[in-house]
């Protein structure tokens, strides 16, 4: 296991959350993450993974490493925790490739190393939409040639997850995920828009017209539902992909990703809209 980061005196950068978790919630994100990152962390020669901000439980990073290890059994996942009596609660569960550190948004490795993955999953919701950008560009700052920082929101029980995946020239796509069998009308899932998103849905702004062109869309494909919420979904994405710009499989899009209750559309095409654009490229 490797050695843990010397003590600094520096306060960890962030702020504590209410570390509320459950098993299997970040499964859809993880699941997404493995196949599109996974060919970067077999190329690797140091394929390392942060679960920033697992919370008052270490099950997300548990389930973490068995999930990236599918892909590439070489990978390695640490922990990181603002609140100190979280990472002292996680420590009897770290095995090899598994470990736990005090940090915060520094994402303190030991002996220099950078992440080939950082994974934020449901950290941000408490902070102010101005404040997204730096806390990007932070964590950015940190990963690896070829890194990858997903940062979003999912519900409770994972059935509802919308996240935002950023290399390090800034983000890149826009994923929404769903359980079919639960979903009323894709707009159920702007209850889960990360933070940089989730004060926009109202008239005016890009997201808000995605999630209303999908939800007309859905509604299109409703004679689909005969043969099931995974076809419905799928014939309402092939429309939706004529007006607005989803990824292909090479940025975590296409068919297959379709299938498993996802789409993913460029970031450019969602990104918040009249002057502000610019703060959420990144520098």
């Amino acid at each position: 296991m490797p050695a843990r980061p010397s003590s600094s005196p520096r306060r960890p950068v962030g702020t504590v959350t209410r570390g509320t978790t459950n098993p299997n919630r970040l499964r859809r994100m993880d699941r997404w993450i493995a196949a599109v990152h996974g060919p970067v962390l077999r190329r690797s020669a140091d394929p390392v993974a942060v679960d920033l901000g697992y919370g008052a439980a270490p099950w997300t990073a548990v389930e973490l490493l068995r999930r990236l290890r599918a892909a590439e059994p070489r990978t390695e996942v640490v922990g990181v925790e603002i609140e100190p009596a979280r990472v002292a609660a996680a420590l009897p569960y770290e095995e090899d490739g598994l470990s736990f550190v005090h940090g915060g948004f520094e994402t303190p490795l030991p002996d220099g190393r950078r992440p080939l993955l950082i994974r934020a999953a449901n950290v941000l919701r408490q902070y102010e939409e101005s404040e997204v950008p730096a806390v990007w560009a932070r964590l950015r700052a940190r990963l690896a040639p070829d890194g990858l920082l997903v940062e979003g929101t999912c519900d409770e029980i994972g059935r509802r997850h919308a996240w935002v995946a950023l290399g390090t020239e800034g983000p890149r796509t826009v994923t929404f995920a769903t359980r079919l069998g639960s979903l009323d009308r894709p707009s159920d899932l702007a209850e889960r828009l990360p933070k940089a998103l989730i004060h926009r849905n109202v008239p005016g702004e890009p997201v808000h017209a995605f999630l209303r062109d999908f939800d007309r869309a859905w509604a299109a494909a409703a004679p689909y539902a005969s043969l099931g919420a995974r076809q419905r979904w799928i014939r309402a994405v092939q429309d939706l992909s004529a007006d607005w710009p989803l990824a292909g499989p090479a940025a975590g899009g296409g068919r297959s990703r379709w299938r498993q209750g996802e789409v993913t559309v460029e970031w450019a095409a969602l990104a918040p809209g009249s002057g502000e654009r610019d703060a959420f490229k990144g520098t």
